[in-house]
């Protein structure tokens, strides 16, 4: 079944200006619906339709076809149906492509999973449907102002409070992920035809930026998520690693160390390291495993910990992406079959580049957010023994006589 992932992003956002392409945990916003996209497992193609060029540019760099939409469907007052429309057309005139449905996804709902994508397309067939929409379930009570200014109840009788489990369900439209059979949706013109079913999401991915405070509220939340990801048998779930793993890069201060620094009254620093971590690098070394440390600290503490433990180093780096990117190259070592592990602002695009990311547990809000991967441990405290376990027990471990 050929399913197509449609993502409208315009670039004329009014509350908050250039809203699709600002940093989200590492990443421009329309980044994770992206992500979440190419990640389902029933969608087989992923186009974004924007009038904005920077968006163009950010969403081919991330995995996605473009087509470029007229002003006339990129206004205010724009349809989003009519965006995709335009996508269908677009697609079947260049290209005699007809899907047999879309899934129509909202970049401003960053929470939203492959399997929030795959359930709603699933519903169609399970469920005999001809559109189906993620919901989430709504327990609360609404109230309305009467003409006379008094209150009066919605969904309920003011004078008789059922209690929730005889209430009949309600549910909430989350905008996040809406699904529709091609053929009805080019009659109907609008996301809602036929039979619509319903596919329940968890309440933890419902969220959407439309104030610059989401955007804080959103990281938060992933950050929760991924501490929450399941573990079995001591590894993460199977889509958080990568199937190949030959290389490990390492942050050095709250990776290495517990990001704290001793001075003495002479002015010589000092750090705090786990001897944990050091076998655990130990193991991945026997393992055959790729490994080097990049760090933005000068002081050469860095260095001599490194030698003791026979890493590699780079210190003193500010802006750690090219030589990450360089040192993996002269590997012959994918990105993708990279992990990466790191704490703060600047370990984000480094994160972002890596087939997984992973952050101790006490990592810098942002970087939690930004990783696939939340360790118990912290930074200088087994977060690295926990990571070579991890890494050894998945059985993913490439060597590749480095």
């Amino acid at each position: 079944m050929e399913i197509l992932a449609i993502i409208p992003a315009r670039g004329g956002s009014k509350g908050i200006p250039r809203k699709n392409v600002l940093p989200l945990a590492g990443k421009p916003l329309i980044a994770h619906n992206i992500a979440a996209a190419l990640a389902s497992r029933r969608v087989t193609r992923v186009v974004v339709s924007t009038d904005d060029e920077e968006i163009a540019a950010t969403a081919r760099a991330h995995g996605a076809e473009v087509v470029m939409r007229p002003d006339a469907l990129a206004g205010d007052v724009a349809r989003s149906e009519d965006a995709l429309l335009h996508v269908l057309d677009t697609l079947e005139d260049a290209e005699g492509y007809r899907p047999d449905a879309i899934a129509f996804l909202q970049c401003t709902s960053p929470l939203t999973a492959p399997d929030d994508i795959d359930g709603t397309l699933a519903a169609l067939d399970e469920q005999n449907a001809d559109s189906a929409l993620a919901v989430v379930p709504f327990h609360y009570f609404l109230w309305s102002r009467g003409d006379d200014g008094s209150a009066e109840g919605i969904n309920h009788d003011k004078s008789f409070r059922l209690m929730r489990q005889q209430r009949t369900p309600e549910f909430v439209e989350t905008g996040a992920v809406y699904a529709m059979r091609t053929d009805g949706f080019r009659q109907a013109k609008f996301r809602f035809f036929g039979k619509t079913a319903m596919h329940e999401i968890p309440v933890e991915h419902w969220q959407e930026i439309d104030e610059p405070a989401d955007f804080r509220i959103a990281e938060e939340r992933m950050a929760r998520l991924a501490r929450a990801r399941p573990v079995v048998d001591g590894r993460p779930e199977a889509d958080a690693l990568p199937a190949r793993i030959a290389a490990l890069v390492m942050d050095f201060d709250g990776v290495l160390t517990d990001d704290r620094v001793f001075v003495s009254s002479a002015g010589e620093e000092s750090v705090a390291c786990s001897r944990s971590d050091g076998m655990g690098i130990e193991l991945l070394r026997k393992a055959g495993l790729a490994m080097t440390v990049i760090s933005k600290e000068q002081n050469a503490v860095v260095a001599a910990r490194c030698r003791k433990l026979k890493l590699e180093c780079s210190h003193g780096i500010d802006t750690k992406l090219p030589l990450f990117l360089h040192w993996l190259e002269e590997r012959g070592i994918a990105p993708a079959d990279a992990v990466y592990i790191g704490n703060d602002v600047n370990d984000l695009p480094c994160m972002e580049a890596a087939g997984c990311a992973v952050a101790p547990a006490d990592a810098h809000p942002k970087a939690r957010a930004a990783a696939r991967i939340v360790l118990n441990a912290n930074g200088g405290r087994g977060a690295i023994r926990e990571l070579a376990d991890m890494l050894i027990a998945s059985g993913r471990i490439a060597a590749i006589g480095l």
